[in-house]
């Protein structure tokens, strides 16, 4: 399934990367509803969730946001203003001068999203566009060498601090991560606020 959307390639000035696993929806959930309005920024989120249950989280971001929450779907044009929910091995790709969704279905040892995956599909892109990625609850450690590749290339990352729900991800992170920002989720949230405006 593929879409088109409408965008001017300056309209996209900013990239958000959100990956979480266990603890992550609520969290989540709390970010987007606290955002105004976008206007030159793409939000992507990786949240671990079985294929069946992200389009009702997708519903359920979208019920009290301000933004538009749709799924990110192979071959979609990148729109500015946008929230994009995950699934599968989500990839994004630069076409000329536009980025789009390249997406394939999780094999069954993988994680569903894999946030490693798409991190580093991103790192490339950080000197074109203010980037930053977030590492939030969840066991494990997927997404931890992908935000770093993003932190050495240039963009602003952040983790939760030790009272995260889970805190796999997020004390990998902090180990791992070069430059990593670690704060409580009110913090993250806000900074989230302020990178956005």
């Amino acid at each position: 399934m593929t879409c088109t959307l409408n965008l001017k390639p300056s309209e996209l000035k900013k990239f958000l990367l959100i990956g979480a696993s266990t603890g992550g929806p609520g969290e989540i959930e709390k970010i987007i509803n606290a955002l105004n309005p976008l206007c030159s920024t793409s939000i992507v989120i990786a949240q671990h969730m079985v294929d069946g249950f992200l389009p009702s989280f997708m519903n359920r971001l979208g019920n009290n946001s301000k933004n538009r929450v749709t799924m990110a779907l192979d071959g979609c044009l990148i729109e500015a203003g946008t929230i994009y929910v995950c699934s599968g091995h989500t990839q994004i790709i630069r076409k000329m001068s536009q980025l789009y969704f390249l997406q394939k279905p999780a094999p069954k040892d993988s994680y569903n999203p894999d946030i490693n995956l798409l991190f580093s599909s991103f790192s490339g892109f950080t000197k074109d566009f203010e980037t930053m990625g977030v590492i939030l609850t969840g066991i494990g450690e997927d997404g931890v060498n992908g935000c770093n590749e993003l932190s050495l290339n240039g963009a602003q990352c952040i983790t939760e601090n030790e009272h995260a729900i889970v805190d796999g991800m997020p004390s990998r992170a902090r180990l791992v991560v070069a430059n990593i920002k670690v704060s409580g989720i009110n913090e993250i949230i806000e900074t989230i606020r302020e990178f956005c405006e």
